[in-house]
């Protein structure tokens, strides 16, 4: 009895954890999303992908990045290293 509670409570733990991480994740995205969308325009749809697979860290590198954004193509060398 007391393992499969433990197992549970450590399964809910863990499946909260993802859900925070992810929400995170995608909060991250629409902030840069909506960024570069102000500073460059409508993104490729190909770019898009791209900036969606992005671990949560890159995506924070990238807001930091997209200020020195003057074109599409800054954007494209930037996720191409």
């Amino acid at each position: 009895q007391k393992g499969v509670q433990k197992g549970l409570q450590q399964g809910l733990q863990q499946g909260l954890q993802q859900g925070l991480d992810r929400g995170k994740q995608e909060g991250v995205l629409l902030v840069v999303m909506r960024l570069l969308t102000l500073r460059l325009g409508l993104l490729d749809p190909v770019l898009q992908q791209q900036i969606e697979g992005l671990s949560i860290t890159r995506l924070e590198e990238l807001s930091e990045a997209l200020l020195d954004f003057e074109t599409v193509t800054d954007l494209a060398v930037w996720l191409d290293h």
